[in-house]
């Protein structure tokens, strides 16, 4: 676990920020691109600071991309995300204050937003009343129907220049190749399918017919990445990775994430080639994603370890059919 950034300079944002005086500082469990942490305030309430730095994000460093997959990494793109979600009624921490280039942070760009205590839908599913959780996820699959409402001909981050001379389709293939040749070249059994698995990829590419509205996605909508508030609503976090993109690459993850508990976020009408496309390419990116990261110092390396070998066997077991 990595150290906690100077806490005095937390307080001092907080205080000039906010008018609050800070008591105590916690880290919380957060992303792998920026730290997390709880501001509580003599009046015992408290705020969250978002902070990103290069102390506080664990990748490697690679070559920039552009589009759709480029960094999810940054204030500009969590607040322009924000910005985009708000008008769709869709629920995000409330931002309080945003600091870019904090010197006595090197240089970090800060966020304090509400502290939305949660629990998350992951431990309410995991721990809480069946029924509740039932509500909750109707009430999420109306977020995400609420998302699809907005759509741009390109695609791309919410925050940058959309693409819109290549398919999203194209980009997603694009980009499974690469996972799939960094993923072979630390996995031998990954290795010995990869020439079927790119075969199979340009098969199911060439099932996928054109596409000219994207609407937007979260990206990662896994259910450690919804808050549920007090009252019951969904609260979505991690949303810098926010995207004008097709609904089938939010619904192949969701699948995944959300496993016999999709059916209550189910979309009508989703491209089933597009669908089983973009399923093989997340397969792909959670066994490389997991893979770089352990290249690094990220803490909870057993946990990476676990995502990479089940996306890795179900990559093995689709090669099989």
């Amino acid at each position: 676990m990595r150290a906690l950034p100077p806490v005095g300079l937390l307080r001092e944002l907080a205080r000039r920020a906010l008018g609050v005086r800070v008591v105590g500082v916690e880290r919380l469990r957060g992303g792998t691109k920026k730290g997390v942490y709880r501001l509580v305030t003599a009046d015992e309430s408290s705020v969250v600071a978002y902070v990103w730095s290069a102390a506080e994000n664990y990748w490697p460093a690679s070559p920039a991309v552009e589009g759709p997959f480029s960094h999810a990494d940054g204030v500009d793109l969590f607040v322009g995300a924000v910005e985009a979600l708000e008008p769709l009624g869709v629920r995000t921490p409330r931002v309080l204050w945003v600091e870019r280039d904090h010197r006595g942070l090197g240089g970090a760009d800060v966020a304090l937003v509400e502290d939305v205590r949660g629990p998350t839908l992951e431990e309410h599913i995991a721990h809480g009343d069946p029924v509740f959780v039932e509500g909750v996820l109707g009430r999420l699959g109306e977020v995400l129907a609420a998302m699809g409402t907005r759509w741009e001909s390109g695609v791309g981050k919410v925050s940058r220049p959309l693409v819109r001379d290549r398919s999203g389709a194209e980009l997603v293939v694009e980009r499974a190749l690469v996972d799939l040749a960094e993923g072979a070249r630390r996995r031998p059994e990954l290795a010995e399918v990869a020439s079927a698995v790119e075969v199979r990829l340009g098969a199911l590419f060439e099932r996928v017919g054109p596409r000219f509205e994207h609407g937007l996605v979260h990206g990662e909508l896994g259910p450690d990445h919804v808050l549920v508030d007090p009252s019951g609503e969904p609260v979505l976090i991690d949303v810098e990775g926010l995207m004008f993109f097709d609904a089938e690459w939010e619904h192949a993850f969701l699948r995944v994430r959300f496993g016999d508990l999709y059916r209550y976020l189910e979309r009508p009408g989703l491209d089933p080639a597009r669908t089983e496309l973009y399923a093989w390419a997340e397969h792909l990116s959670l066994v490389a994603g997991p893979l770089r990261l352990l290249d690094g110092d990220f803490p909870d390396r057993a946990v990476l370890v676990g995502i990479a070998e089940h996306h890795l066997g179900r990559v093995l077991a689709l090669t099989r059919e």
